[in-house]
């Protein structure tokens, strides 16, 4: 099985880099938004987030961290090391996993952003698979680097849905946890696997199912 894209080894695209650890580095230069400027030289960018066109005005100097957790109210995206080595802070960018501190708003227009709001489950107040996989094997315990897991196994199983521990292991290296020893963490990426491979296989079912019926 090939290793998850954005996860293990070094590689590039039109947004930045991957560094070893997992978890997209963009450049340090920033695209111009398509938004027009103001006066301060804050621009509008407009972007779909969790599913929701979303616009806002951020300055070049900020981050995307900054304008989801401050101008968008999404604060379930965490900041800690602040040098996108702990993972905290993972978001997804049209689908791959990103470190939203290390990448500056104005880089983020036109892209479809998910956070771990983004990730619950279809019923109000539900949770999605992996975040149902954390709680049910007790992979947490402060909780403050949970998001960033979550949203990082998300990216990890699309890629890879029936992995190895060696892959699990390799996948979770790019997010710190100081509680839990990563053991309930590791469990958690197991069940997700399995819950997120179910999900799948019951909406094949109702597809053809539907199918049948029509």
């Amino acid at each position: 099985m090939s290793e998850p894209k954005g996860r293990v080894g070094v590689w590039t695209d039109e947004r930045g880099a991957c560094d070893e650890r997992g978890g997209k580095t963009p450049t340090a230069s920033a695209p111009e938004a398509s938004g027009a400027s103001t006066a301060s030289g804050a621009s509008t960018v407009t972007l779909t987030v969790n599913g929701q066109r979303r616009r806002a005005r951020v300055e070049p100097r900020r981050t995307l961290a900054d304008l989801l957790r401050q101008e968008l109210g999404l604060t379930g995206t965490h900041l800690a090391c602040e040098h996108g080595v702990c993972g905290s802070c993972t978001v997804l960018v049209d689908g791959e996993a990103v470190r939203s501190y290390l990448m500056f708003g104005v880089q983020a227009d036109g892209t479809e952003v998910t956070t771990v709001e983004g990730l619950a489950g279809d019923e109000p107040g539900s949770l999605g698979p992996v975040q149902r996989a954390f709680w049910e094997t007790h992979g947490l315990q402060c909780g403050f680097c949970t998001p960033g897991f979550v949203v990082s196994v998300t990216a990890f199983l699309r890629e890879c849905p029936d992995p190895d521990d060696e892959q699990i292991r390799a996948a979770l290296s790019g997010n710190l946890c100081r509680c839990t020893g990563y053991q309930g963490i590791v469990r958690a990426v197991r069940l997700a696997a399995r819950l997120c491979r179910e999900d799948q296989d019951h909406d094949e079912r109702g597809r053809e199912q539907a199918g049948g019926h029509a």
